[in-house]
């Protein structure tokens, strides 16, 4: 009798400490709420695109995730009135383009709707390049680095570029130099985490650049182990079955092109300081160099792409740090053989994926994702970038990011690996 009631009595302490630990969260998130059913999580027609994850993946959770899950789940009915509101008021409020920002204010913006014939090719267009994902990282002879861990194996600052938000139950993998500003600038929208004068930002135009990459605005997986301890685990995982996971990707030449354009050719006292000193020390044999970029680019001190690309395949880089996010690969940034995103879009077809995206997700009626440059770093541009640069060094550099070209579906740049 005595060993049931201190049973019992043990049971009601834990259910007390996991309450209190949800408390606790609310406390420290504001506004977040955890809404577990996304338009992903609901059974879906025979068109449904194969790899959603749905309400049956619950059954194969362990008993503390469960628990957690359920727990969480109480909260949907006394939250729903709250976000119908305010879904209502962000739908009054984002209904055209705000322009606020200079750099954000280009000509030939898109805003028309999408036909059904653009979704029928979209859905067959996410089959695809998730089977190719799906089948690279099952095949054995098919290797590169951290490709066989778990996702327990994961350390916890390498999840930094998971934003969370739980209003919708959406998570977002950024990849820089891929529309990250614009997709950071919509989750922010969606999960109210920035207030404009007590009022959440109903248009992601309105955001200024400055909070859209300030960590502190998001709340991302590397964040769970400060609040939730050896729980946090258990409760990314709850959220990885249930929420609608996405990414956007880029030819990984043409996005090393245009990290170098953004971060050498135009002045950046930070980026100077910590990469273009030692690269032109190293690389260009210069020494007393100014010390900051202003005087840098008034003598005509710039790093060529040549510098940039030596600086890539210098196995001391590595030793030093692990690459910048601007140029580190996104297999190392996103997990994608650990992680089973949902969706997978790419900046070369950037407008039809996000408006196709944001149907998936039922907030199209909430927002738009905001009209992209008409300038972007194309494509075609790879062969005079390349063309000083050592037959050798392309080849080395394929390699490096070889795992990017073939999980996403990018084709081998045969034009310029050979002679």
């Amino acid at each position: 009798m005595t060993k049931a009631r201190l049973l019992r009595l043990s049971v009601v302490l834990v259910s007390i400490f996991m309450i209190l630990l949800i408390i606790v969260y609310w406390d420290n998130v504001g506004t977040a709420h955890f809404y577990l059913h996304t338009s992903f999580s609901r059974p879906h027609s025979s068109g449904a695109i194969p790899g959603i994850t749905t309400g049956e993946d619950w059954e194969a959770l362990p008993d503390v995730d469960e628990f957690l899950a359920k727990l969480l789940s109480s909260s949907l009915k006394q939250n729903s009135s709250i976000s119908r509101k305010t879904e209502q008021l962000l739908a009054q409020g984002s209904s055209k383009p705000v322009v606020s920002n200079l750099e954000e204010n280009v000509r030939g913006y898109d805003w028309s709707t999408h036909n059904a014939r653009n979704s029928l090719d979209q859905e067959k267009l996410q089959i695809e390049r998730q089977r190719t994902l799906r089948e690279f990282c099952a095949n054995s002879s098919f290797t590169f680095p951290t490709k066989e861990r778990s996702f327990d194996d994961i350390p916890n600052y390498e999840l930094n570029h998971l934003i969370v938000d739980d209003r919708h139950g959406i998570i977002y993998c950024y990849v820089p130099k891929v529309a990250c500003t614009n997709w950071k600038r919509v989750m922010i929208v969606l999960s109210e985490s920035l207030l404009d004068q007590g009022v959440p930002y109903r248009n992601p135009l309105d955001i200024p650049r400055e909070h859209v990459h300030n960590t502190s605005t998001h709340l991302t997986f590397n964040k769970f182990w400060r609040r939730y301890g050896k729980f946090s685990r258990h409760l990314m995982k709850i959220k990885l079955k249930k929420y609608t996971k996405f990414l956007f990707v880029r030819d990984p030449f043409v996005r090393l092109i245009s990290a170098f354009r953004s971060k050498f050719e135009l002045e950046n006292e930070e980026f100077y300081r910590r990469f273009a000193i030692p690269m032109l020390k190293l690389y260009s044999n210069h020494t007393n160099l100014p010390t900051s970029v202003s005087e840098a680019f008034g003598a005509g001190l710039k790093v060529s792409f040549s510098d940039f690309i030596q600086y890539l395949l210098d196995p001391r880089t590595e030793k030093m740090a692990p690459f910048n996010e601007h140029w580190r690969q996104v297999y190392r940034l996103c997990h994608p053989c650990q992680i089973d995103y949902d969706f997978i879009g790419k900046l070369e077809t950037l407008d039809e994926d996000a408006a196709y995206l944001l149907q998936l997700l039922k907030v199209d009626r909430l927002l738009r994702f905001p009209p992209s440059y008409r300038n972007r770093t194309a494509s075609s541009w790879e062969d005079d970038w390349f063309a000083k640069i050592p037959l050798a060094w392309r080849q080395q550099l394929y390699k490096l990011y070889e795992a990017d070209f073939v999980l996403f579906g990018y084709p081998k740049p045969e034009n310029l690996l050979k002679d």
